[in-house]
Order: C-alpha cells, then sequence, then structure tokens
C-alpha cells in the first residue's frame, strides 16, 4: 500500500515453481506488474522444482500459462521477450542440503552481476508439510541472512488450530524475525476489500454512522458455485470453517469493524484488526448450536446441468462428516459494536458465485407517512460487492414520480467496472507490497492465533460430534434450512444479490 513506484532489485524464488499457482497465478502477476511499470528495475525470478526441465522449457511453460490464465491475455512477443531472460529454473529437492547451495551460488552470481546485495523474496507454494523442512534449509545455508532484505511468503493454511498455528509461528521466526514474514491471503488484495478502508476512513459521512447506534446487522457472504472439483483430498481435511471463515471471512470481518487508524502505517493496521479479533465473543462449546450452523452438499441442479454431491466428488469419504457450508453468528464486545450481530456465511455449490458485505442500517425511528405508504419505507441499506460483480450500492427511500407521495426504493451505485476495465489481480498487489517491503496486506502472527481462537470451539464441537443429517441442503440452493432460522430468529433474512428484500 505504499506509494512508491520501484522496489529495489529483487531475487524471487518460488519453491513449487512447477505448480499451479506458480503458473495460474505468480508468474502472470509478475508480468503484469511489469507491463505496468511496477517491477523493480533489476529483477530475477528462480523457479524450483523437481521437474527435469532447462531454462527454455520452463519459459514456455510458463507463457503458456499468461496466455489461459493473465488477465493481459496472450502475450505479446515483443514484450515477453523483454521479459523472460529473466525467469530461470533450478531442478532442486526441498529436502537436499546441497539444492540450497547451488540456488546461494545462483543468487550470488546475479548479485555480483547486479553490483548489490539484492533483496531476497522466498515465495513458498508447496504443502504445508514442507514448510519446515525449506525454512530451516534457508537458515543453514545463509540464504536468507539479511534481516532487512530477505523476506518469506507463506501460503494458507496457517495451521489446523490455534494450537498447529502457534507450533507453525514459532517454527517460522527461528529462520525469520516476524517482519519478514509475510502470510499470504490473496483476498486482501483484492481491490474491493482495499476499498472498504477508503471508503470508511475517507468519508466524513459515513463513519459517525458506524457503529451500533445506527446499524442494525452486518452480513458478510462468500457463495461459490462450483464444488470441490479436483480438491476433495484437500478439502476432507478442511471444511468451509477452515478454508474460508477463519481467514477470509474474519479478515473482510476486520476491515468492517475496525477502529480508526491514527495513520496507514502497517504496524497501526494491522493493531486495529488484532483489536477487533481480541473483540469477537468466544462461543462455547454448548452453544455451538445457537450460534453455529453446518451443511454438506447433496446432488442437485446448477445452471441447468445435474451435479454429483460432496460424498460422490473424487477424493471425498462416502460418509463424509465435512461441512461445505457454514454460517456463524459473532457477537463483537466493545463498545462500537455491542449487541450488533454479525453473520458470515460462505458454502459450494451454491446458486451464483458472490462475495459481499451487507451493513443494515437501522429503521427510522417514527414513520412520518401514511400506514399504506410506511410499508415502503426500509431502512437503508449499504451493500459492498466484492467479485465477481465489484461496486458499492447505498439503499434509500426516494418519492416517487408523480402527483401522489408514493414511495420507491433507489440505489446509489459506485461501479468499478465502469472506472477501470483493467483492475490489478490480488497477487498482483500484495507481491508489490512484498517486494517493498510493505506488510500492511498481510497477517501477522497474533492475529492468525487469534483468528484460529475465535473458531477452535466450532472446530472441537464439530468434529467430535458428526452431523448425522448430511447431506443437508441440494447443490444450487442457499444452504441448509437451519441457516435460514439462525437468522430468522433475530427478525432478520439473508440478504442476496438477486432479490430484494
Amino acid at each position: 500500500m505504499k506509494t512508491t513506484k520501484k522496489a529495489a532489485p529483487t531475487i524471487i524464488v518460488i519453491f513449487g515453481g512447477t505448480g499451479d499457482l506458480a503458473k495460474r497465478k505468480l508468474v502472470p502477476a509478475f508480468y503484469n506488474l511489469y507491463l505496468d511499470g511496477w517491477m523493480p528495475s533489476k529483477f530475477s525470478i528462480i523457479g524450483l522444482g523437481r521437474t527435469e526441465l532447462d531454462d527454455e522449457a520452463y519459459r514456455q511453460r510458463l507463457c503458456n500459462g499468461l496466455t489461459s490464465f493473465s488477465r493481459s491475455g496472450k502475450p505479446k512477443k515483443e514484450k515477453w521477450e523483454e521479459f523472460n531472460p529473466s525467469i530461470s529454473y533450478l531442478q532442486s529437492n526441498i529436502n537436499d542440503a546441497n539444492s540450497y547451495k547451488e540456488l546461494a551460488e545462483k543468487m550470488d552470481k546475479i548479485d555480483k552481476e547486479w553490483g548489490v546485495r539484492a533483496n531476497r523474496l522466498f515465495y513458498l507454494s508447496v504443502a504445508p508439510r514442507f514448510i519446515e523442512s525449506v525454512t530451516l534449509n534457508l537458515k543453514e545455508s545463509g540464504l536468507a541472512s539479511h534481516d532487512d532484505l530477505d523476506r518469506i511468503i507463506i501460503e494458507k493454511p496457517f495451521g489446523t488450530n490455534k494450537e498447529t498455528a502457534i507450533e507453525l509461528n514459532d517454527m517460522l521466526r527461528r529462520t525469520f524475525k516476524e517482519e519478514q514474514i509475510y502470510r499470504i491471503d490473496h483476498y486482501l488484495g483484492k481491490e474491493t476489500v482495499q476499498n472498504i478502508l477508503a471508503f470508511r476512513f475517507a468519508n466524513a459521512l459515513f463513519e459517525p454512522l458506524w457503529n451500533r447506534n445506527y446499524i442494525d446487522y452486518v452480513q458478510i457472504t462468500v457463495a461459490e458455485q462450483v464444488g470441490v472439483e479436483d480438491r476433495g483430498g484437500y478439502y476432507e481435511s478442511s471444511g468451509a470453517l477452515r478454508d474460508m471463515i477463519q481467514n477470509h471471512l474474519l479478515q473482510i470481518l476486520c476491515m468492517v469493524a475496525m477502529e480508526a487508524p491514527v495513520s496507514f502505517e502497517a504496524e497501526e493496521i494491522r493493531n486495529r484488526k488484532a483489536d477487533v479479533l481480541r473483540a469477537v465473543r468466544r462461543i462455547k462449546s454448548e452453544d455451538v448450536h445457537k450460534f453455529a450452523v453446518r451443511g454438506q452438499y447433496g446432488p442437485g441442479w446448477v445452471e441447468g446441468k445435474k451435479v454429483a454431491g460432496y460424498r460422490e466428488e473424487n477424493g471425498v469419504d462416502k460418509n463424509s462428516a465435512t461441512e461445505t457450508y457454514a454460517a456463524i453468528k459473532f457477537y463483537l464486545d466493545n463498545w462500537r459494536w455491542q449487541g450488533v450481530p454479525f453473520y458470515l456465511r460462505t458454502g459450494k455449490r451454491m446458486p451464483v458465485k458472490t462475495s459481499s458485505v451487507t451493513i443494515q442500517f437501522r429503521p427510522v425511528p417514527h414513520s412520518t407517512f401514511a400506514n399504506e405508504q410506511a410499508d415502503s419505507v426500509m431502512p437503508n441499506r449499504l451493500t459492498i460487492n466484492l467479485q465477481p460483480q465489484m461496486d458499492i450500492r447505498l439503499r434509500f427511500t426516494v418519492k416517487r414520480h408523480g402527483l401522489e407521495m408514493n414511495l420507491n426504493q433507489a440505489d446509489m451505485i459506485y461501479d468499478y467496472d465502469a472506472c477501470s476495465t483493467q483492475t490489478p489481480e490480488a497477487y498482483e498487489t500484495l507481491l508489490l507490497d512484498a517486494m517493498r517491503g510493505d506488510p500492511t496486506l498481510f497477517m501477522r502472527s497474533d492475529q492468525v492465533e487469534e483468528a484460529w481462537d475465535v473458531i477452535d470451539s466450532i472446530l472441537d464441537v464439530w468434529e467430535n460430534r458428526p452431523s448425522l443429517d448430511f447431506p443437508n441442503y441440494a447443490a444450487g440452493a442457499w444452504g441448509p434450512e437451519n441457516a435460514e432460522a439462525l437468522i430468522a430468529k433475530d427478525g432478520h433474512v439473508w440478504a442476496l444479490n438477486l432479490q430484494k428484500d
């Protein structure tokens, strides 16, 4: 989030350089940053993997990935020929100390050619079980010996519960200082998510209303239309609560609920987010059924096509108790939000793909209008659509055209797509910040541990008391009936993008 355009000379090392993430997200992000003039004047991308490839074959593989996955489309020949000499490949074994010696020699040679000790960015696009081996070998080899220049990026999951998250953080700190560790959550790089902060803290209009006196409740929805696809094996050990609530949705909650920071310095922002997570009321084990609902999709219809249930997906146990849907009601115990419910829900095989934040304001204290018009006076609602629709909508009541006092609802809309057709991908934002050494949009260890602490009691109950009614919603539905009851008992309904309520 810094405004300095160029990062210092940087060597980027991608562990898992032949994997899907590198091809689909990382290299397309670096390439688009290059096209837009954001990459350092001197940079090198080194992909590591066990596959036997030479530099040219590796570059061609990545070029094919750009054609399929880059927002800028198929690379133009002249631009690709400018960019690709900065890419190289090193066949290596994560667990072999000799591979790190070869990497050290390669990086030292680049430093010598550039005449400067470059920043080093180590991206761990590997399975969690390899993190310890990589970090310990980086320490032993001296590859990350400069605290001010060397950084490591870790992909989620950051542990499987609070205990394992603490173990992971302790292990990482044996090699790196906390300020060198960048825990990446791609949701925080989305333009629309970042704009929550701008919307709140750059406008005097809304911040005075952003509290329990004027806001009735908050909803955060991340709905996916797809099933688990080829991730059945991973999802069996994860589930919706770990995969989405613990990181993505709780981080969005932090953006919505945090106090105004004194400045936009990284640690100030992250302190305020940590405050929110500490304020979230922990749900007691005996009360989990009152505040949390889980679901698993069965066979159904999505966009006119019949799709399989979760238990029929590849890699999934035929009697699986893993949830593909989770809805939770949280309360924050602080002055700003006391008594305001925050409803979070996420699920797979839902009717549409959508991510949104809904701020529902309290109704007017007294209706001035006749009874027949009073029903048309609806509470104001602010909706921040994060993806795929990207806009901010404020609902308010207006008079309809005509001679009589007839009321109607209208939306004031800020549309991202109308302003720009080339919105940067989340990874572009996050990788640029990492190269600059700006950790604002990355999670700190205490944030990770507090987020796990928020859901640990729910995890424990769900794992020790398997659901007896799975599957309990059909593919193409908005989740189980109990999720509707969770919010209906408070007199509310889920706000859907496709219906007015």
